[in-house]
């Protein structure tokens, strides 16, 4: 049996409605929906919710746990909420919002603006450092991968946008024999 499948979920901050096959999670924070897969069950039992599949297929043992894992980052979404940090390298390179868009000054010819989605919230504590958070953790990620995308660190002078706990393994150039 899934390890992760069988533990179950706490619910006691949050209030959970489960309609067939879609789970709603009302917080503090906001409120998130998914829809479950058909071989799987979701029971309330309590302050605890307990996921239960039909059968031990292969794909019903996967969809166990990658079920429990999203309905558990969706209590802790809508309860503490998702945050990552990027930072800017680069001599030059910076971040400034301009409303609630992204305004980016990282080596080309042109500025770059990014428009978030509206479920995120980006905030630039410095000019070389920008905040996502929000409430669904795969949302977050991918506002944070995208604007990463727009310029990766490269490995010879790590210059570009980076995570705030990314190492950058650097290289040495044709100098060093």
């Amino acid at each position: 049996m899934s390890r992760i499948g069988k533990n179950p979920v706490n619910i006691k901050d949050v209030e959970v409605t489960k309609d067939g096959q879609n789970i709603k999670v009302k917080g503090k924070l906001g409120e998130l929906e998914m829809t479950v897969h058909p071989n799987i069950t979701v029971d309330i039992e309590g302050d605890e919710l307990v996921v239960k599949r039909s059968d031990d297929q292969k794909e019903n043992r996967a969809l166990h746990g990658l079920t429990r894992a999203l309905i558990q980052n969706m209590v802790t979404g809508v309860t503490e909420g998702y945050s990552k940090t990027l930072d800017i390298v680069g001599v030059g390179y910076k971040a400034e919002l301009k409303g609630a868009n992204l305004f980016l000054t990282i080596g080309y010819s042109h500025p770059i603006y990014f428009v978030p989605p509206a479920e995120i919230k980006l905030e630039v504590p410095l000019p070389t450092q920008i905040k996502i958070s929000g409430i669904d953790k795969e949302l977050v990620g991918q506002v944070a991968a995208k604007i990463r995308s727009f310029r990766k660190p490269e490995p010879y002078k790590g210059k570009g946008i980076k995570y705030s706990n990314e190492i950058i393994i650097k290289k040495a150039g044709k100098t060093a024999k």
